[in-house]
């Protein structure tokens, strides 16, 4: 196993600095050692280490573990995505808890078991090296706004929406990033040093709705051994997004819409109210005006809900946005297949823009990555797309089961205007199988 890069340790005990170094010189790349956290800004902006072990005292005869919680809150004002150890010679476990809620990764207690600090440590870098990697994968997928009219539009209301706490409800086809355009929401706001934390509102059973929003208590029901923190308080000073909103069951939404309007929740068997400081954004291919009137949505629910309202247009309504759209995957894909680069021919083109991508920007994304792959000049060739219209599918056969499923998922959408418990009964399956099977099949 390749060892992380760099850990720096934070201690005013020479002798505990050396037996640590010694330690995870083994372990680690590079070991820096301080006797003192004065110098920890100055350090931090010479260096990059995967992970600090800190102290928690360092002035003599206060050992109350302020010191070392100070300096974490400077670490983590200087370098948020770095994971802080504490280390401590008091077994407090309410002081551990508290480090944990400000932002520490873990908590070591002296005088400590070797094995265990390594390990510790290494959980931590490994945290820390991971999260790089979902940064990147960000910076690689972040929000690409267009050159088209309806998308310039959509920026400027977004712009000057973000900054507020006002709910948002974003609606769009399947495809067309409205999860991306949450996250952009997010980026953009006041609470963006928190992470967004997002619910698959289709991918919820019914039974664990409520212990999955609001939390539970432990031995509120069989298989709650611990507590549990619901979705509503781990987004606490943060952005909740709930995607596919218009798939929540009539009977749950009236529970959901308590929580939103009190912005608290209460765990599963417990009594006792916990407020939640969030930013509510929800998103859905459905149209929920119409739900109201079929009473499958609750009217007080959507009013609550889409205080501002942003639809994300079609691909096909921005035909211009379509090729450099395909550039950047093209970019992303080559470097992911580490392929050289590749660039589009005047057909490639032409196909791509009159492709009418009912799948939208996932179905352009998906041919682009086949293209690439598959590609093995310098140019994609618009013989590279294989691109069926809708108006074939039906016809078509199907020369495998997933294609054949596929095939009668579509028509049952179609015919059922994406009503999705009438498609699940037409085919008589579950409504969370039927969602699976869309989110398998990119429809």
């Amino acid at each position: 196993m390749n060892k992380p890069g760099t850990i720096l340790i934070v201690d005013d005990n020479k002798g505990v600095l050396t037996a640590v170094q010694l330690l995870l010189k083994n372990y680690f790349n590079k070991v820096i050692t301080l006797s003192s956290p004065v110098t920890l800004p100055t350090v931090l902006r010479e260096e990059t280490p995967e992970v600090i072990l800190l102290d928690m005292n360092f002035t003599s005869g206060i050992n109350n573990g302020n010191e070392g919680l100070f300096w974490l809150h400077e670490i983590k004002k200087l370098r948020p995505d770095l994971p802080v150890v504490l280390f401590t010679a008091y077994a407090d476990i309410d002081l551990a808890v508290r480090g944990i809620k400000e932002g520490a990764s873990d908590f070591v207690v002296k005088p400590w078991d070797n094995q265990k600090l390594v390990e510790t440590l290494q959980a931590a870098a490994s945290i820390n090296k991971s999260g790089k990697k979902r940064n990147a994968k960000k910076e690689d997928g972040a929000m690409y706004w267009g050159e088209s009219n309806a998308m310039q539009q959509l920026r400027q209301l977004i712009e000057k929406v973000a900054s507020t706490d006002v709910n948002i409800l974003i609606t769009g086809e399947n495809g067309t990033g409205k999860e991306m355009l949450a996250r952009e929401i997010h980026a953009l706001s006041s609470r963006k040093q928190e992470e967004i934390v997002a619910v698959d509102m289709g991918a919820i059973t019914e039974s664990l709705f409520e212990s999955e929003l609001f939390g539970h208590v432990k031995g509120s029901f069989t298989d709650a051994h611990t507590d549990r923190t619901g979705k509503f308080e781990a987004a606490n000073h943060s952005t909740l997004f709930l995607d596919e909103i218009g798939n929540l069951p009539y009977h749950l939404q009236a529970k959901l819409l308590t929580a939103i309007q009190r912005r608290s929740v209460v765990r599963v068997g417990s009594n006792e109210p916990v407020s939640v400081n969030i930013r509510l954004i929800c998103a859905t291919n459905r149209n929920l005006r119409e739900m109201v009137n079929r009473d499958e949505f609750r009217e007080d629910l959507l009013y609550r809900i889409n205080t501002i309202h942003v639809e994300i247009p079609p691909l096909r309504e921005r035909k211009e946005d379509i090729v450099p759209l395909a550039e950047r995957f093209i970019a992303r894909f080559c470097k992911q297949y580490d392929k050289p680069p590749v660039s589009l021919s005047p057909s490639a083109k032409d196909k791509l823009t009159t492709h009418p991508w009912y799948g939208n920007i996932r179905e352009l994304e998906h041919a682009i990555e086949k293209a690439v792959i598959i590609s093995d000049g310098a140019i994609i060739s618009g013989e590279s797309f294989q691109l069926p219209r809708r108006s074939d599918m039906p016809e078509a056969a199907a020369s495998t089961l997933e294609e054949m499923e596929m095939k009668m998922i579509q028509k049952a959408l179609e015919k059922c205007g994406g009503n999705l418990s009438a498609v699940a009964n037409q085919l008589g399956i579950t409504r969370q199988t039927l969602y699976n099977k869309m989110k398998k099949f990119g429809l």
